[in-house]
C-alpha cells in the first residue's frame, strides 16, 4: 500500500527539527531509522501531514564517555551500539540486548533512540534501559529536560515526549565490572519478544552485591522485577538462591493475552527466563 501524501523535511540541527515539529503541530511525525514508522505509513495506520527526518543531524550520533555515564546519541544505530567498546565495558546489558534486535539489516538502519521513542512493550531495548537506570534527554522549544527511564515509558507506544520534542541522547550510568545477560523467548528468529528478561549483577567474593532485572512484554511498559532484586542482594550467588528469587519474577506484572501466549504462560516464561538470565550473569 502507498502511504498518504506528506511534506518531507530534513533539518540539519536539533533546533531546526524542534522548530519544524512545533510549526507542523500534532500532525507531524519524526522519522529516525524508519524501521518502525515506515511499515506503519505503508499500512496507513498513521497519516502525518509532515515527516521530519533526523537522519542529517550529525550531533545526534555517537557514543561518548562522560565520567560516570556513557552517553548514546539518539540516532546512533543498533550496529554502532553493539560494536562500541564503551558500551561493552560499561553497559554490557545494552550490548547483550542489542545483539538480539531483529537482523543485521535492521540493526544497520534502526536507531537506539528510535526504538526507545517508539515504546513498543515487546521492544528489546526498553527493559535494559530501565534496568540500567538510564536517563533520556529530550529537547523542545523550551529547552532540554531529562526524564528517568522509569518515567519515560507511559503506556503502549506512548512516552513522556511532548508533540514538539525529540529525544536527543540517552545517559546510561556506568555498570563497570557488572555481568549481564538478556534472555529472549520468541517463536522464530528475529521476531518480537513474547517475553524477555534483562539481568545484570555485581558480585563480591561470591555474594550478590547488586542486581538489576528488567522485564520485556510483561505489561504495557517495561518493568523492574524489584522482588527478584531484593531476594538476590546480599545472598550467595548459588543456584538455589537464583532459583528461589526467580519465582518472584511475575510479581506485580500485568501481561496481556494474544495469539502467542496467554497470561499464565507469560508469567511462567518470566520466571524461567529470569532464572536463566541471572544464572548466566552470576557465572560471569
Amino acid at each position: 500500500m502507498i502511504p498518504a501524501q506528506f511534506e518531507y523535511l530534513a533539518p540539519t540541527t536539533v533546533d531546526d527539527a524542534v522548530r519544524a515539529l512545533t510549526e507542523a503541530g500534532e500532525d507531524a511525525k519524526v522519522i529516525a531509522g524508519g524501521q518502525s514508522l515506515l511499515p506503519v505509513l505503508r499500512l496507513r495506520m498513521a497519516a502525518p501531514t509532515v515527516l521530519v527526518d533526523l537522519g542529517r543531524i550529525s550531533a545526534l550520533r555517537g557514543v561518548r564517555d562522560e565520567g560516570d555515564a556513557v552517553v548514546i546519541g539518539s540516532m546512533t544505530t543498533h550496529h554502532e551500539v553493539l560494536r562500541d567498546p564503551l558500551v561493552a565495558d560499561h553497559a554490557g546489558l545494552l550490548a547483550e540486548a542489542t545483539a538480539t534486535v531483529a537482523d543485521p539489516q535492521v540493526r544497520h538502519r534502526g536507531t537506539f533512540g528510535g526504538s526507545l521513542a517508539h515504546a513498543d512493550p515487546a521492544g528489546d531495548l526498553l527493559a535494559p534501559a530501565l534496568a540500567l537506570d538510564a536517563e533520556l534527554v529530550v529537547r523542545g522549544m523550551d529547552g532540554s529536560r531529562t526524564v528517568p527511564a522509569a518515567e519515560f515509558f507511559a503506556d503502549f507506544f506512548t512516552t513522556a515526549l511532548r508533540p514538539n520534542e525529540i529525544l536527543v541522547e540517552v545517559r546510561v550510568p556506568k555498570h563497570t565490572g557488572w555481568h549481564a545477560r538478556y534472555e529472549k523467548f520468541n517463536r522464530v528468529a528475529q521476531a518480537w519478544s513474547i517475553v524477555a528478561v534483562a539481568a545484570t549483577v555485581r558480585t563480591e567474593g561470591g555474594t550478590i552485591a547488586e542486581a538489576r532485572v528488567g522485564l520485556t512484554n510483561m505489561a504495557s511498559v517495561p518493568m523492574r522485577a524489584h522482588a527478584v532484586e531484593s531476594a538476590l542482594v546480599g545472598q550467595p550467588a548459588t543456584a538455589e538462591v537464583v532459583r528461589s528469587a526467580a519465582q518472584h519474577a511475575a510479581d506485580g506484572t500485568s501481561p496481556t493475552a494474544d495469539g502467542n501466549a496467554d497470561v499464565e504462560y507469560r508469567r511462567h516464561l518470566a520466571r524461567v527466563l529470569t532464572g536463566r538470565a541471572i544464572t548466566t550473569a552470576v557465572a560471569g
